[in-house]
């Protein structure tokens, strides 16, 4: 990271640059020797404090032609086993190219549970465009009685729809027409990338 040139350019001290980030000193002199990575939130914050993009801030050359990643929220944990509660605090920050952005909507969801697996782990975090229906055979994020999510699979068929688990051991969980309008069940979003966290 290009901090300490950018924040010596701009005339900030340590102690000035760690003032406006509500940081400590010691923490803005971490991320200067690499001893410790900001968040992605913070990332964006530094860069916005110093006028800069966040490419900038690694390092690499200002362009204004070049593309700038989008953050977008990572969202409260979505239960990729049984459906509970969609808590809509934002954990953490992904990023997402302008080319994708500009295709929709878009937010981010930690994965728990087991239920995905072995594709999605417990940890991941899933990019999901913001949509009200997906094809067959999309993985999608629903809303079951309203307020519960869940990861799954959709499978339609004339009389409603499955909610399919790819670990073996979780039945399908269908609902019928009258079932997705009466509980309601509605589909939020549909899984476009899915990143694995180590």
């Amino acid at each position: 990271m290009n901090l300490k040139q950018l924040r010596h350019e701009r005339g900030y001290s340590q102690q000035k640059l760690a003032q406006k980030l509500n940081v400590s000193r010691s923490t803005v002199a971490m991320w200067e020797t690499g001893s410790s990575e900001p968040s992605l939130q913070m990332i964006q914050r530094i860069a916005d404090v110093l006028s800069v993009s966040v490419a900038e801030l690694f390092g690499e050359p200002a362009d204004p032609s070049a593309h700038k990643g989008i953050l977008i929220p990572v969202l409260g944990c979505v239960q990729a086993g049984l459906p509970n509660e969609a808590v809509e605090d934002v954990l953490d920050y992904e990023e997402i190219t302008p080319e994708l952005a500009s295709t929709g909507e878009f937010f981010a969801l930690r994965v728990r549970g087991d239920s995905m697996e072995p594709r999605m782990v417990e940890g991941d975090v899933v990019i999901v465009r913001k949509q009200d229906d997906a094809g067959s055979g999309d993985i999608v994020v629903a809303l079951v009685n309203g307020d519960e999510a869940t990861i799954k699979r959709l499978k339609k068929r004339p009389e409603g729809i499955l909610l399919i688990a790819n670990n073996p051991t979780y039945e399908p969980m269908f609902f019928s027409n009258r079932e997705i309008r009466e509980l309601p069940v509605r589909v939020i979003g549909k899984v476009v990338e899915l990143r694995a966290k180590f």
